[in-house]
């Protein structure tokens, strides 16, 4: 995922119940998900400036609408409000506090979002560095995949003081369905999504393990997926983002494992999650093995492909 940063809109479109105009909004993150966001900033009217290292991510979303700047610090000080999408801590603290990064140049009491999954003590560093220059900034990570990011329906997740989540939420309106106040303090979001992919790593391994076993014993999928889906072993992998090749179409899954959410990124969320466990002496047992198993998937080929391919490489498994 490359860095991608978008510049917003001449339209008056103003902050709910506020004052503060946003008619000029950032955003850094081209990948899977930051180009399908900012594709739907574009959608609702918001006119983009991008600045990205991936020069095919910056065509692309330019042949959408959007106008190329020349720099992070050329977005930063034109943006009232700045929407993150990167891939780690490093990327987040590079990009922020770096030389020449988005504080450096940014205006003062502007609003800063970071929907990157990173450790919440980085948001916090962030924060406290902002705060030395009379910026805001919350975190808000996201949930839904690249589907909701295509369809605009994605879950945010914010930490941060209640007068900046009201003045993100019309930006974050455009881009999902649920925009959920995490807490005050700045991490929260953070602190929420790890919890959430941990525990979606745990139902996805499990239920690869189940439909795997199925497969062996000789049951058919479909039908093991119609009991299970109207059964106690219902959840989001099994019904909505199933691993099986077939069973739900538009899924990685019936596309060779293709987009989504890749499962070199499930083991760094996994690790973040590991971390913070382990600083907060919180026992995880499923969580710290589910990060050794997604190691291993990545360690065994498969780092590109979506992180439901854990079923093709329980299948591939010799037999014993």
């Amino acid at each position: 995922m490359g860095y991608s940063v978008v510049l917003q809109r001449s339209l008056s479109y103003s902050v709910k119940k506020g004052t503060r105009d946003i008619s000029t909004v950032g955003f850094v993150g081209l990948g899977q998900m930051g180009s399908r966001m900012a594709k739907n900033l574009l959608k609702r009217g918001f006119k983009l400036t991008v600045f990205d290292v991936n020069e095919a991510a910056v065509t692309k979303i330019c042949e959408s609408g959007a106008k190329s700047a020349h720099s992070v610090g050329e977005v930063s000080e034109n943006s009232e409000i700045l929407v993150s999408m990167l891939p780690s801590n490093k990327h987040v603290l590079d990009c922020y506090i770096g030389d020449k990064g988005i504080l450096s140049s940014a205006k003062k009491n502007a609003l800063f979002i970071d929907s990157s999954t990173i450790d919440p003590s980085v948001s916090e560093t962030v924060a406290q560095e902002a705060d030395k220059r009379n910026i805001r900034f919350i975190d808000g990570p996201v949930s839904g995949g690249v589907n909701a990011a295509e369809a605009g329906t994605l879950t945010f997740m914010v930490g941060g003081s209640n007068k900046n989540f009201e003045n993100a939420t019309p930006v974050l309106e455009a881009m999902g369905s649920k925009i959920i106040h995490c807490g005050d303090k700045v991490g929260m979001g953070q602190v929420a999504k790890l919890c959430n992919n941990m525990l979606l790593a745990i139902s996805m391994i499990g239920t690869a393990e189940a439909f795997n076993l199925g497969e062996r014993l000789g049951l058919d999928s479909k039908i093991l997926a119609e009991i299970v889906n109207s059964s106690s072993g219902r959840c989001w992998s099994s019904e909505l983002y199933n691993p099986v090749p077939g069973l739900v179409p538009n899924v990685p899954s019936s596309n060779d494992y293709k987009g989504g959410f890749g499962s070199t990124l499930m083991s760094k969320d996994l690790g973040l999650a590991q971390t913070v466990a382990n600083r907060t002496q919180t026992p995880v047992f499923l969580g710290s093995l589910a990060h050794q198993i997604y190691l291993t998937v990545v360690a065994k080929g498969y780092a590109d492909k979506d992180f439901s391919v854990i079923y093709q490489f329980l299948k591939d498994v010799k037999k014993v």
